[in-house]
């Protein structure tokens, strides 16, 4: 029995060397199936008779060994970065147990018409850090001989010059970003061979100077060299010239033009400065002929947010135009004291009140004002009437057990400082003199009760109210 199975052996193994000696399909029947057949390639690296491991490991060590990326610029120069300098290493993926298998299950064959190479992804990995620093000593990146690409563009300003277009500059400097992720997705790839023109590496210029959009921007900057923006403030002027604004102006990348807010808000603070009332402090011409000097809420007062709003706009239209600013607050006048020729007068020194219309005196009265003694005394200044009503009730402040400090009724009521107003006083028999210094009033101009209507259908909303003593 022995005998015959060694016969059948020597007879497969004679069937094996007839095959072999007609160079057709061998059949490994005798090999170890642990390892791979004869003629077996990954990736054109020759594993035969290798375990899986050993064959991990040999194709690890090629591409760890060996691994280099070359670069080639536009130029035709080439730069390689070896997989030495980055940290690069390939790990084998599992599928080197699946080409064994197979092997096996098809009876381990192998020969000259046999194609036992296979493809696999390798696995790559390197540090970033290395690899960045690797590209950024590129001669590509930053050797000599770099011309930066640039797009055209318009000049900035230079005093007295108009804006031109600087033409496009066609460089050879590289798209870093575009770069570092051309180069790493190679690297992580295992590729060996990259072109960094073909893959769109280098900057482009993506604007010419004989772009349509760009030289009509410069028209339009141009233009606004040569306008003008007059402020007008009565019989004055002031004037924005064109070499001013084109210092403030720019364009966007939509083709707007920016002005430089902080520019155009320092303009229209210095016009405030020059001609704002409000506040400030002014001589007024008394009815007895004296110069006082006043200050108070009435007067001009321009809206500096929605004046430089305003300014930006109408430097954004390129075209000259004459303007008065936004206020948040006007007066009677431009052209002489800002109350005009129509305004109250309160002479608290002389306990008395004028009403001059048109610069005509045409009403006046005594009056009694705030208790000097009591520090209710009248404030001077420059107000202006808020609003005037009939049969009212004046109320003082609300003491603790829920009663008024005071409570009285008028018919005529004209308010011009918060709580302080004109108003008739039926409780008083006398008016003028020196009352107001020990039994005044709260602050309020006391009227006789038949001067008070003649003055009420006199003033309006608006009406300026000058106290001065």
């Amino acid at each position: 029995m022995n005998r015959w199975k060694n016969s059948v052996k020597a007879l497969a193994f004679s069937a094996v060397l007839a095959v072999m000696a007609g160079g057709a399909v061998l059949t490994a029947f005798a090999e170890d199936n642990t390892r791979f057949v004869t003629g077996t390639e990954v990736n054109g690296i020759g594993i035969s008779g290798m375990t899986v491991e050993e064959a991990a490991a040999q194709i690890e060590s090629f591409y760890n060994a060996g691994y280099t990326l070359t670069l080639t610029g536009r130029d035709g120069k080439t730069e390689k970065i070896k997989g030495s300098q980055i940290g690069f290493k390939v790990a084998v993926p599992e599928g080197l147990q699946a080409i064994l298998d197979e092997q096996n299950a098809a009876g381990r064959v192998y020969g000259p018409s046999v194609d036992n190479s296979h493809t696999m992804t390798m696995e790559n990995t390197y540090d970033e850090a290395l690899l960045d620093s690797v590209i950024d000593g590129l001669s590509f990146v930053s050797g000599d001989g770099i011309q930066m690409t640039a797009d055209a563009y318009i000049t900035p300003y230079a005093e007295g010059q108009p804006f031109t277009i600087v033409e496009e500059v066609y460089g050879n400097n590289l798209d870093m970003e575009k770069t570092r992720a051309a180069i790493r997705q190679a690297v992580s790839a295992g590729t060996e061979e990259l072109d960094l023109d073909a893959a769109g590496c280098y900057a482009a210029v993506t604007v010419t100077a004989d772009n349509e959009q760009l030289k009509a921007q410069c028209a339009v900057m141009n233009q606004c060299r040569e306008m003008s923006v007059t402020y007008v403030f009565g019989n004055d002027s002031q004037v924005l010239d064109g070499e001013t604004i084109s210092s403030w102006i720019t364009m966007q990348a939509d083709g707007a033009i920016a002005v430089d807010q902080e520019k155009a808000a320092a303009y229209v603070a210095s016009l405030a400065a020059a001609y704002d009332t409000a506040g400030t402090t002014r001589t007024f011409r008394t009815a007895s002929g004296t110069d006082v000097q006043l200050t108070g809420p009435y007067g001009w007062k321009i809206d500096q947010a929605a004046e430089t709003a305003a300014l930006i706009g109408a430097i954004q239209t390129g075209q000259s135009q004459s303007r008065e600013p936004v206020y948040s607050q006007t007066a009677s006048s431009r052209t002489e004291a800002d109350w005009g020729g129509t305004y109250v007068e309160v002479d608290m020194g002389g306990q008395h009140v004028y009403m001059v219309k048109d610069h005509t005196l045409v009403w006046d009265a005594p009056c009694v004002t705030g208790n000097v003694s009591k520090n209710y005394t009248t404030p001077e200044g420059i107000y202006s009437i808020a609003y005037k009503q009939t049969d009212r009730i004046l109320r003082g402040a609300k003491k603790a057990d829920g009663t008024y400090e005071y409570e009285s009724h008028v018919d005529y009521w004209m308010p011009f400082n918060g709580g302080i107003g004109l108003h008739d006083a039926d409780w008083r028999g006398s008016f003028g003199g020196s009352i107001y210094k020990t039994n005044g009033s709260h602050g309020c101009i006391n009227l006789p009760v038949d001067k008070a209507p003649a003055l009420y259908e006199l003033i309006e909303k608006g009406t300026p109210v000058i106290c001065h003593n």
